[in-house]
C-alpha cells in the first residue's frame, strides 16, 4: 500500500503557477509506453510504442481510438497527447499529480475522470494506482502510473469483431472502464474478507502480537478504500446527471448500475470496518484472558507454597530451644506435612474447579 512521499509532492508544487506540467508522484515504472487500439465495427488495429508520433501516424480518423499511456513521469508524452486532442493544461496538470481525489469534470468537448485502481498482492496487502480517463467524441485516453491494469478483458473483447464493445459507441468503452475499476474493489474486498476470517480464527486459537499489526493494516486499507470510493460515487453520479451528446441515454443506464455497485462497495467497507473494530476488541479480550490464565497459574503456585514457606520459615529461625529440631524424625515429618498440605490444596482447587 502506497502512503509515502505525500509531503514531498506538496512541497514540490509550492510556488508553481497553475497548469505547470511537472510530474508529482512516485515513479512506479522505469519505461514509458503508449498503447493505441484503433477500432470500428469492421476494423481493428493495436500498436504499442514509446514514440508518440508513431502512435499518431497510425491513427485512422474515421475509427474510434483508445490511447493508453503507461508511466506518467515522461511529461513529453502527456504534452504531445494533450496537444493532439486539445486537452486543457489544467487537466494535464491533474493527470500528472498522482495524489488526486477521484472526480469527474465536464470540459469543452470531453469528460475528464479520475479514479483509483486497486490490486491485491500475493502477500495479502492492497496496492493502488491512479487512473485518469478522458472521453471525447471518438476517443478515450487513459493515463496510468505503471504497466498492468484492470482492462485486459476489455482489450480481449475489442479484438473480437462480434463483441458489443466493437459494435457500440466509444462511450460504452468508457462505461466498461469505470465498471472494471469498481469491480476491482469487489475483488479487493473479497481478499480483505478472507483475511478478516483468517485473523478471527487465529485470534481465537492463538493470539499473537502480529495479529495486532494485521488488524491495524486492515484498518488502514479500509480507510484508503473508503477515501477512494466515496468521491468515486460522487463522480459517477455527476456523470450520470450530465445531459451531453458524449454519453448516450443507454450508457447512462449502465452508469446508474455502476453507481449502485459503488453504494454496495461502500456498505461492504463500513461492514468490514465494524468487523475490524470487533476483531480488535476480540484480540484485546483474548490477550487479557491469556494474561488472566497466566496469573491464575502463578497465583495457584504461590498459594501452594505459602504454607510450605511458613513451615520452612518457622524452623529456620535458629532458636536454641525448639523441640522438633532435636527429634529423630523431625525432618521427615516436616517434609510429610509439607507434602500433605500441598496435596490438600491441590485437591481443594480441583474441587473448586479453579484449574
Amino acid at each position: 500500500m502506497r502512503t509515502k512521499s505525500t509531503k514531498n509532492k506538496f512541497s514540490r508544487k509550492k510556488g508553481l503557477p497553475p497548469g505547470n506540467l511537472d510530474f508529482h508522484g512516485v515513479i512506479l515504472t522505469e519505461n514509458t509506453s503508449i498503447e493505441l487500439i484503433d477500432f470500428s465495427k469492421d476494423d481493428y488495429k493495436r500498436l504499442v510504442s514509446p514514440d508518440s508520433q508513431e502512435i499518431f501516424s497510425a491513427i485512422n480518423s474515421l475509427n474510434f481510438q483508445w490511447i493508453n499511456v503507461v508511466g506518467l513521469h515522461n511529461v513529453e508524452h502527456i504534452k504531445a497527447i494533450g496537444n493532439k486532442y486539445n486537452i486543457h493544461h489544467l487537466v494535464l496538470e491533474d493527470i500528472l499529480n498522482t495524489d488526486h481525489r477521484p472526480k469527474a469534470e465536464k470540459q469543452d468537448g470531453y469528460f475528464f475522470f479520475i479514479a483509483k485502481m486497486f490490486y491485491s498482492s500475493e502477500t495479502g496487502g492492497s496496492h493502488f494506482e491512479q487512473i485518469s480517463i478522458i472521453l471525447g467524441k471518438n476517443f478515450v485516453l487513459t493515463f496510468q502510473e505503471k504497466d498492468g491494469d484492470v482492462f485486459d478483458a476489455l482489450r480481449e473483447r475489442l479484438s473480437k469483431k462480434e463483441s458489443k464493445l466493437r459494435q457500440s459507441n466509444i462511450d460504452y468503452l468508457f462505461y466498461r472502464m469505470i465498471d472494471s475499476i469498481v469491480d476491482s474493489y469487489y475483488y479487493t474486498l473479497e481478499k480483505i474478507s478472507d483475511r478478516i476470517e483468517a485473523l478471527e480464527d487465529e485470534i481465537h486459537d492463538n493470539p499473537t502480537k502480529n495479529d495486532h499489526k494485521s488488524i491495524q493494516s486492515l484498518k488502514r486499507e479500509l480507510i484508503l478504500l473508503r477515501k477512494s470510493v466515496y468521491p468515486l460515487r460522487e463522480a459517477i453520479g455527476k456523470l450520470n446527471k450530465e445531459e451531453d451528446g458524449l454519453i448516450s441515454k443507454d450508457t447512462n443506464l449502465y452508469l446508474s448500475d455502476v453507481y449502485d455497485h459503488c453504494v454496495q462497495v461502500i456498505d461492504s467497507i463500513e461492514t468490514f470496518r465494524d468487523l475490524t473494530s470487533s476483531l480488535m476488541d476480540l484480540y484485546m479480550t483474548s490477550m487479557s484472558n491469556r494474561m488472566n490464565e497466566v496469573m491464575k497459574v502463578l497465583t495457584i503456585i504461590s498459594t501452594i507454597f505459602i504454607p510450605i514457606t511458613f513451615i520452612a520459615g518457622v524452623y529456620g529461625m535458629n532458636f536454641h530451644y525448639m523441640p522438633e529440631l532435636t527429634h529423630k524424625w523431625g525432618y521427615p515429618i516436616a517434609l510429610i506435612v509439607m507434602g500433605l498440605l500441598t496435596l490438600m490444596m491441590i485437591i481443594y482447587f480441583k474441587v473448586k474447579k479453579w484449574f
